[in-house]
């Protein structure tokens, strides 16, 4: 605790106290940031999230305890610290009920100052690690997120950092990968879970009808407007905003969109009173942002507004076994739903899904289990309950290797240059059976590219649940997987 270092914000209106504080904690190891009421305090929270926050509880405009409360509803496990001169115990009692880690009576002593926050900083810390660990030791769950592979460990820990914040952030990724759920995941496991998640799917909304979508309408604004209906940015009033395909927005509604983000303010269609709203903005889109602002399609300047942060999730070829994980959890979901269905997969048919390169992602294995445990006839999913285009994967992953020579290993495994290669592995090795060729291919292969599996199952064209089966049946050791 004696080495907890943070970042520290520092609100006091007193400048002469504002400045003896900063430079007390900045030669105590601390980066310090430093504002003189709560509504520049709260506006720099949105961007970047400190360790510990000092709140004088005098303050100019809204109060300590009015910002207090705002800071414990959008971050409720950040520390605060409130630093009062009140000689009456009634609004320290207060804030403790309301959430603050401490109070220090002004004027402050240094090394007490010090010491709690230094307190605070290594409880924030200790918080941040204990949700990693969390994270870690389950390795496969995120909300409503699931898979193991290292793409989406990253991930998580990407959305570990995001979630506590207000910035704006941009979910990129192919259609299908999931870009709502981590959008709903961020709400969730930030400070305004307990407000409003509001989510709009830009492309499916005619341009005539984006603006009210958006920012609602007054009673006779247009033609069938007969009563007044509040938008999306206004339902989302300290809550979380998600616009999904953001990139489908006219360049008009570009522009609109551009100031109701700087500003958190807008006019209804048809009206004259702005209204104001305390949203955090997530946009997701499957397209390439920043290529769509080099073609002119898109805002520059609104794309680095909604890309204060960009998240990419991966697509589900790229997730490795994360796609057996995730078929055997749509199974199972789908069981428990669907009373005496079959919640089991078979050892072929999870091979065929793991060949299978699935262009829809998740959306498109999910459709596929669910059709394979309504059309399965036993107590397992079998092979012949899967789509089609899936089985034809299959047949493709059990294509022998006697037939095969895989791309890139004629150079070392068949003979010279001069000589025109083989057009079968049994060629190189005559009067053996195909079973004991095919062990020795594979030990090879392992061996060649250094344990690999990933690699010696793209070279060969299998799965690596293939790989794997094959492997055993061979008696081939697995070695040192990079």
């Amino acid at each position: 605790m004696e080495d907890a270092r943070g970042t520290v914000v520092v609100v006091e209106d007193d400048a002469a106290q504002r400045t003896i504080l900063g430079r007390w904690l900045t030669e105590a190891g601390h980066e310090v940031a430093l504002f003189p009421d709560g509504e520049s305090c709260l506006k720099g929270l949105s961007g970047t999230l400190p360790d510990v926050v000092c709140l004088d509880l005098r303050l100019p405009g809204i109060d300590g305890l009015e910002t207090l409360d705002r800071i414990k509803a959008h971050y409720p496990k950040l520390p605060v610290i409130m630093l009062t001169a009140e000689e009456s115990l009634e609004p320290v009692v207060a804030s403790i009920r309301m959430g603050a880690f401490e109070y220090l009576q002004k004027p402050v002593e240094r090394q007490k100052l010090v010491t709690t926050v230094r307190n605070a900083v290594a409880l924030a810390q200790m918080e941040v690690r204990l949700t990693q660990l969390q994270h870690e030791v389950e390795g496969w769950s995120y909300e409503n997120i699931v898979g193991r592979s290292e793409r989406m460990r990253r991930l998580f820990r990407q959305m570990d950092r995001v979630a506590p914040t207000d910035v704006s952030v941009l979910i990129q990724g192919e259609s299908g990968t999931g870009k709502e759920l981590v959008g709903r995941a961020l709400h969730e496991s930030s400070g305004r879970a307990m407000g409003p998640y509001v989510a709009l799917n830009c492309a499916a909304i005619p341009e005539s009808l984006q603006e009210s979508e958006l920012f609602g309408h007054e009673k006779g604004a247009f033609t069938g407007a007969t009563q007044r209906r509040a938008g999306r940015f206004e339902q989302a009033d300290r809550g979380t905003l998600f616009l999904d395909e953001v990139a489908e927005l006219s360049p008009g509604m570009q522009a609109k969109l551009l100031r109701a983000i700087q500003e958190q303010r807008f006019f209804r269609v048809g009206g004259s009173n702005e209204v104001s709203s305390d949203f955090r903005l997530i946009t997701a889109t499957h397209r390439d942002l920043a290529g769509e602002v080099r073609a002119g399609r898109f805002r520059e300047d609104l794309y680095f507004r909604l890309a204060v942060l960009e998240i990419e999730v991966p697509a589900l070829r790229d997730r490795g076994d994360d796609v057996v994980l995730l078929a055997s959890t749509f199974a199972r979901e789908m069981g428990l739903r669907t009373n005496g269905a079959p919640s089991r997969i078979s050892a072929n048919a999870l091979d065929a899904i793991q060949a299978y390169r699935w262009p829809g992602n998740v959306r498109e294995l999910q459709n596929a289990v669910q059709r394979a445990v309504v059309l399965a006839e036993s107590e397992e999913i079998g092979l012949d309950s899967l789509p089609p285009k899936v089985r034809a994967a299959a047949r493709e992953d059990a294509a022998p290797l006697a037939d095969v020579t895989p791309t890139g290993e004629r150079d070392q495994l068949g003979p010279t240059p001069s000589t025109p290669p083989p057009r079968h592995w049994a060629d190189l090795v005559p009067d053996q059976s195909l079973e004991s060729i095919e062990g020795k291919v594979i030990a090879s292969m392992v061996e060649r590219h250094h344990g690999n599996l990933s690699e010696v199952a793209r070279v060969l064209g299998i799965s690596r649940s293939t790989l794997y089966r094959k492997m055993s049946s061979h008696g081939i050791s697995r070695g040192s997987e990079s």
